[in-house]
């Protein structure tokens, strides 16, 4: 295959679906009665492209001190701005747009709330504590895909030639399941014991698995890749946090809607008071 083809198409793929990203997080901001949709239509767009290009221009700086042909070209950088900015962006605002004109902003609450929020107990036991919680959320759906990890990785770094994409397929539809449904689990625990600060629990939780990735890289890099020297490590750690970061705001979301559908069904269907 051409050099940068999977790249090129992971680019494309994403400045299309742009649109996407900017209609759901505005409609949730407007449904939460946000008022400044327009910075929240901003971060949208910039909370994943920004570090990713500052991770790349970092990689590809070390490239060219370093001389190597790995550097992108001036003309390929043009050309992934021109793509992010005329493309991607216009995309996200035009999204954010329709989910302010046109897209319902009823949050749908199942039963009242009050307005005073109660007391969160602070007397946990240990195994019931965020950190503790969040190594579980993170751990049990990595190590799911811990065996086809050890593959892609030896695919992407070594000299192996990966042809399964249809158990890839599978072990990423997998890996959103469990993901989201051990967030599920350990939101249910949570509200068990009235600890009602459940949402950016429930998305850093399903976002977890993105960290363990990353710490998996270390543990590959230098106990079975065989890389050394500044320019692989820059290049291996740079392309890892981007991939990383990209799982930890993808898991994070879906297991975060998981958690916030999960909560309107069982308090449309119980008394509260």
């Amino acid at each position: 295959t051409k050099r940068g083809s999977i790249l090129a198409g992971v680019v494309v793929i994403y400045c299309l679906t742009a649109a996407i990203g900017g209609f759901v997080s505005t409609r949730l901001y407007l449904q939460m009665n946000g008022k400044m949709w327009v910075r929240c239509a901003l971060l949208a767009a910039f909370l994943f492209p920004l570090p990713v290009v500052g991770i790349f221009s970092w990689v590809n700086t070390v490239a060219i001190l370093h001389g190597s042909t790995s550097a992108l070209p001036f003309t390929a950088v043009l050309t992934c701005l021109a793509l992010y900015a005329f493309i991607a962006f216009p995309l996200t605002v035009a999204g954010a747009i329709a989910a302010k004109n046109y897209a319902s902003h009823d949050f749908g609450a199942p039963t009242r709330t009050t307005k005073v929020a109660r007391e969160i107990p602070t007397e946990v036991a240990w195994y019931r504590t965020h950190p503790f919680q969040m190594l579980i959320a993170g751990f049990l759906p990595f190590s799911a895909i811990y065996i086809e990890l050890h593959y892609i990785f030896a695919s992407m770094w070594g000299h192996q030639i990966y042809t399964l994409f249809g158990i890839l397929l599978f072990a990423f539809v997998l890996l959103v399941i469990v993901c989201s449904f051990i967030t599920v689990a350990l939101l249910y625990f949570q509200l068990a014991r009235e600890d009602h600060g459940w949402w950016w629990i429930s998305f850093v939780n399903g976002g977890m698995t993105g960290i363990f990735i990353y710490a998996y890289s270390f543990f590959y890099y230098f106990h079975r890749s065989g890389m050394t020297g500044w320019l692989q490590g820059s290049f291996y750690f740079g392309y890892m946090a981007a991939v990383s970061f990209g799982f930890f705001l993808m898991l994070g979301s879906a297991a975060f809607h998981f958690c916030l559908a999960f909560v309107r069904y069982i308090y449309g269907r119980i008394k509260c008071d």
